[in-house]
């Protein structure tokens, strides 16, 4: 049995990556979600050993945790993970690997969360060139691959890394190109993640700190959470 732990889907973009790369290729798991502010899920979470954050994959006793490690474990057994050729598959790493230690300033200031969309009223220029450089990057990948992906014809774990990304350019606004916005459109109507932003929208959680962090350089314009979410 494989178990992949994630937290709140409205907000936890790195949950996201390995839920989403498991999800479009097929690869079976369990789900175990667990709320922020829950100590009653997280406590017994961070006795099983690992790093006690999210995602963590559990099979049997072994446990591996951070998402880029999930990946490379994941690979080992579905070569499917990364591209099968040589150049495609060392610029997939590569851009993995920026996305995984780069863009601080885009995850401080833009924050994930799914329901919301905010107008920036400020755009601070470590920000914007966290922009340009995504821009950038993704255009590299699909003019040097082909596309419809980010290295090539099909969805690998590159593309999973930065569904989040494609996210917080849809609620901040942040699209500045007519091939990135054809690239999002491609990755947003996965049926993976129609179905994660579905049931994100749904939660009955809402944690006020990530809810905090989506305001500090604009304002809410629309909130497309469904019923009467309950704050943690």
């Amino acid at each position: 049995m494989t178990t992949l732990y994630i937290a709140n889907k409205n907000y936890s973009s790195w949950s996201l990556r390995a839920w989403l790369l498991m999800k479009e290729l097929a690869i079976p798991f369990e789900e175990r979600l667990l709320p922020f502010g829950d100590d009653s899920a997280w406590g017994p979470f961070r006795a099983l050993g690992g790093g006690g954050k999210v995602p963590t994959l559990q099979q049997g006793d072994l446990l591996v945790w951070d998402s880029l490690a999930i990946v490379e474990h994941l690979a080992e057994r579905h070569p499917q993970v990364w591209p099968s050729r040589t150049d495609n598959r060392a610029w997939a790493r590569s851009a993995c690997a920026e996305m995984h230690s780069g863009f601080t300033t885009m995850r401080d200031l833009c924050s994930m969360n799914i329901a919301l969309r905010v107008e920036l009223t400020e755009r601070p220029a470590d920000l914007v060139r966290d922009i340009e450089r995504i821009h950038q990057l993704w255009l590299q990948g699909l003019e040097r691959f082909g596309g419809p992906f980010l290295a090539g014809d099909r969805f690998t774990a590159v593309d999973a890394f930065y569904a989040p990304i494609v996210l917080r350019f849809e609620t901040y606004g942040l699209c500045q190109d007519t091939r990135v916005q054809a690239y999002m459109d491609q990755i947003r109507t996965l049926p993976a993640l129609e179905d994660w932003c579905r049931e994100a929208l749904a939660e009955p959680w809402v944690d006020p700190e990530h809810e905090a962090d989506c305001v500090q350089c604009g304002r809410v314009l629309e909130d497309h959470r469904q019923g009467d979410p309950v704050t943690a």
